[in-house]
């Protein structure tokens, strides 16, 4: 309860109890009958800032609900390093800052604060410093590179795409062999060219939105990675002797 309302509970309590005992003393001597009436305007004022004070706590006492996306270690709260957007200067140096993070057994994470939401974001960047390589089947992967959705190499997708493009992935669970084995193996990766990261906050806000509307849980896995070119396979040759 806000500290003014219980305060003039405790005001309006004492009062009452005097107001009690000044009338006991009045019944013996009507010299207290005007001493008695200013306790009541006292009593009514303080009870009508108690009903305006609890009109302004229910206006602007809306508590923000806590939200943590991407929790996968119980640890996470007290090896999380909190990644500051605002002290990055482009992409290359935030992505550099998470490996650093990974790399001292931390997990690095992003806060970020709506209306009616406090959301904790923790990314499960691997430390590539202990990593030759890392094998990752490419249909276990939905990429965002500068807030457009690709998919196997294939074409790219705004946001308004999001919903439809993770729910089917999501629910795939190893049907279609292109799409997600199972919810567990999906990875959202998540990049931008080297000297910017323009809404990236709104991207995460959208993404993590989408996920728990989709899933009805938050353990959503997102990396932060750097966007390497890698050329498409070539075309099988065709045997010519197939033809004769």
């Amino acid at each position: 309860m806000d500290s003014t309302i219980l305060l003039s509970l405790i005001f309006l309590r004492k009062i009452s109890l005097a107001q009690n005992r000044t009338i006991l003393i009045q019944t013996r001597c009507g010299a207290y009958k005007n001493e008695n009436l200013n306790i009541k305007e006292t009593f009514l004022i303080l009870l009508i800032l108690t009903i305006a004070g609890c009109k302004n706590y229910k206006k602007n006492g809306n508590l923000l609900v806590q939200k943590e996306f991407g929790k996968w270690r119980k640890d996470n709260d007290s090896l999380s390093v909190e990644l500051n957007i605002k002290k990055f200067n482009n992409w290359n140096e935030l992505i550099e800052r998470a490996e650093r993070i990974s790399c001292n057994d931390s997990v690095p994470k992003i806060t970020l604060k709506t209306e009616n939401t406090l959301k904790t974001i923790y990314f499960q960047n691997p430390c590539w410093e202990n990593f030759g390589c890392i094998l990752i089947k490419e249909k276990n992967v939905i990429e965002i590179h500068n807030n457009k959705i690709s998919k196997n190499f294939g074409e790219l997708y705004s946001l308004d795409s999001l919903k439809s493009i993770l729910k089917r992935d999501y629910e795939n669970n190893g049907k279609n062999p292109s799409l997600s084995d199972n919810p567990e193996k999906l990875l959202i990766q998540i990049s931008y060219d080297k000297k910017e990261f323009k809404n990236f906050e709104q991207t995460l806000k959208k993404l993590t939105e989408t996920y728990e509307e989709i899933a009805k849980k938050t353990n959503i896995n997102i990396w932060l990675i750097e966007k390497l070119e890698i050329p498409k396979p070539p075309p099988i040759p065709v045997n010519e002797e197939n033809f004769e």
